[in-house]
């Protein structure tokens, strides 16, 4: 067997194998945000619940993730008619959305102390301690997707990737459509579940 044979074979295994690992790792986090709202809602039966309004900066970043999702679909789909330029642009602007949802989630916790609700110390309650730890994983889910997005933008500048071959840019899109998914899921939660 000769050795570009073996390299083919190798890269035929990873593709077979690289979306199922990320199907699994995404249900992983599925469940573990599953565990932190089914303990959200347990503990609402407290005594000490405290029940607030979203802060408004939650509501924009819902908005720049959505946008940010749409935008990567669109990049994705200039990708498959070969169009590289508009699909890069699409793609910076992607990333530029999902910095300023990290941007706004850090505004909304700082709309919740402004109004006396803190995740820890004197002032924290519950639910607050709750609402922010949970929005904080969520956070750092996402500061893993701008650095996927990172990783897609380089390799797209690179032309690593084409209309027959973007395993890399799918499995990016792929984990930042998720991330999306589930802060929607979090902000409903949170909205109707006080």
């Amino acid at each position: 067997m000769s050795e570009q044979t073996l390299q083919d074979e190798l890269k035929g295994a990873k593709k077979k194998s690289a979306k199922p690992m990320l199907w699994v790792s995404m249900i992983s986090m599925v469940m573990f945000f599953a565990g932190l709202t089914s303990a959200y809602v347990i503990s609402m039966n407290r005594e000490d619940w405290v029940t607030f309004d979203l802060p408004q900066a939650f509501y924009i970043s819902t908005f720049l993730i959505v946008g940010s999702s749409i935008t990567l679909f669109l990049s994705q789909r200039f990708l498959k008619k070969s169009n590289l330029s508009a699909s890069r642009i699409l793609l910076v602007i992607s990333l530029i959305l999902g910095i300023g949802f990290i941007f706004y989630q850090y505004e909304g916790f700082n709309q919740l102390k402004s109004v006396g609700l803190y995740f820890t110390g004197k002032g924290s309650t519950v639910s607050t301690s709750f609402i922010i730890g949970i929005t904080l994983m969520h956070v750092l889910h996402l500061i893993a997707g701008v650095i996927v997005l990172l990783v897609v933008i380089y390799n797209h500048f690179k032309n690593k990737y084409s209309a027959t071959d973007m395993l890399g840019f799918e499995l990016g899109a792929i984990f930042w459509h998720f991330v999306d998914v589930l802060w929607i899921y979090l902000f409903f939660f949170f909205y109707f579940i006080r």
